[in-house]
């Protein structure tokens, strides 16, 4: 039996502005109309048919974006809840030690990556079955298409039945270094992809790093069950180290072996691998969304909500979203995270998320704001219900322009349909639900001497959601 383990980890900050840190690059179409961890979803549909049902180990903050996105992919899974982030050991490990008890083969695949052809992967893993079923801690290496100081590798040894012994894992390199991995053909490029069984993993982590096994399993023993989410205890798992599954693990174990896979593998860590990965026009800009595009060659540009107009430049990244723009030459991209960093030390929320914020019932967009007012556009999923709540600093007006809205305002519960409103002074207590079977679409008008999401005095919610919480 296979059972996928998805890693859906990440803190959005080298692809801002359209990977923020609760609407991290894994959410998002990246390259496509379905998001990073949709195509990966979508990718097991090629392996064997004795699949048991993913696992995916995610954020807190996130844990509603992943639901949603299994849910729309009609697939069923466990999703497992990180209190705060500890790299990949211990998520594995979480991973491992929850399914001891059927002891299946783990195929654990990040959430954010690009492989373009699923049959090579399907064989593969087929490769990786065979040397895990002996005993191996399997990874998987990417033969080279090029010269590359953006990722890790690995240099493979001895030829094994269906792949071979790791000698070494190797940091990213610099270019000079890279050219010689590249020419020696003894080099592969670390996809961070991993196949064992559980028990042998959890057999090696008692082994070579105790003190993770021991604070996992601390936390999956204290664990709570909240509207379907396995939440890990915190104190516990905070005891872990943070450290990825190569320098704990992979590293150190004499069971590692690799299996080649032959794909366009990309990790899509940079603006740049996302230009590497797409289509180029002829002049070799790759361009997406409303882009208009004179005299200028070999440029990123994408464009979400305006049109984005180019004039002899070249060599460039230009990201529109609709609260930010990026403009950066290609040679400085790596260096965006930088931004992000700026950005958090000014406590501005372009880092933190999109005007477009997901919460569990539906969304919400910033459309505009000043002084003492801000207007947004609310969307509520049918049959989903916000919290109860009160604000100390703003009134609101509440205006359906699609769908039918149940209200409790005050003492008073009501219906609204298109084109009805209803006024909610500051301080009643007021809760807004959709009772329909379409989205309730509505604006909402705030005013008053304070806007912020934490003016927000949460009386009961459907969700779980702490009281003080502003999530």
């Amino acid at each position: 039996m296979l059972k996928p383990i998805i890693l859906c980890g990440g803190k959005g900050t080298r692809l801002w502005p359209l990977s923020r840190e609760l609407f991290p690059k894994q959410f998002s179409p990246v390259c496509s109309g379905q998001s990073l961890l949709q195509a990966t979803l979508m990718r097991l549909s090629s392996l064997r048919d004795t699949l048991l049902p993913p696992l995916a180990i995610c954020n807190v903050a996130h844990r509603f974006l992943v639901a949603e996105q299994f849910c729309e992919m009609d697939i069923q899974g466990e999703i497992v809840l990180e209190p705060m982030p500890r790299d990949t050991a211990p998520a594995i490990a979480v991973s491992a030690l929850l399914s001891l008890e059927e002891d299946p083969l783990l195929l654990v695949m990040p959430a954010d990556h690009v492989i373009t052809d699923c049959q090579v992967l399907a064989e593969a893993v087929a490769k990786a079955t065979i040397l895990a079923d002996k005993g191996h801690l399997v990874t998987f290496g990417v033969t080279p298409q090029k010269v590359h100081t953006g990722f890790g590798y690995i240099r493979c040894g001895e030829a094994l039945e269906t792949g071979f012994h790791v000698d070494e894992f190797v940091e990213k390199p610099d270019y000079e270094t890279a050219v010689t991995y590249f020419d020696s053909k003894d080099y592969y490029w670390n996809s961070g992809i991993f196949l064992f069984r559980a028990s042998t993993f959890v057999n090696e982590l008692e082994r070579l790093a105790p003190d993770i096994l021991e604070a996992c399993r601390g936390a999956i023993d204290a664990r709570k069950m909240d509207l379907g989410f396995l939440c890990l205890d915190k104190e516990a798992f905070s005891q872990s180290p943070a450290i990825s599954v190569d320098y704990a693990v992979m590293e150190k174990t004499d069971r590692c072996a690799m299996v080649v896979l032959e794909d366009q593998w990309n990790d899509l860590g940079s603006w740049n691998a996302i230009y590497d990965m797409g289509e180029k026009d002829e002049c070799g800009n790759v361009c997406r969304g409303d882009v208009l595009s004179l005299d200028s060659s070999n440029c990123l540009l994408q464009a979400s909500d305006k049109l984005l107009a180019t004039l002899g430049v070249e060599n460039i990244v230009a990201i529109e979203t609709s609260d930010a723009v990026l403009i950066a030459h290609r040679d400085r991209v790596q260096d965006v995270k930088k931004m992000v960093e700026r950005l958090r030390e000014q406590g501005r929320e372009e880092g933190i998320h999109h005007r477009k914020v997901y919460r569990p019932w539906g969304a919400y967009e910033s459309m505009d704001q000043g002084y003492r007012f801000q207007v947004k556009r609310i969307t509520v999923k049918p049959g989903q219900i916000l919290s109860l709540q009160m604000h100390h600093h703003r009134a609101e007006h509440w205006i359906v322009v699609r769908g039918t809205a149940k209200v409790v305002n005050g003492d008073k519960e009501i219906i609204l349909s298109e084109d009805q409103s209803t006024y909610i002074p500051l301080g009643h207590v007021h809760r807004l639900e959709n009772p329909g079977k379409i989205p309730l679409e509505l604006i909402e008008v705030q005013t008053g001497s304070y806007l912020g999401e934490d003016d927000i005095v949460r009386i009961s919610d459907e969700y779980g959601r702490a009281l003080d919480d502003t999530e």
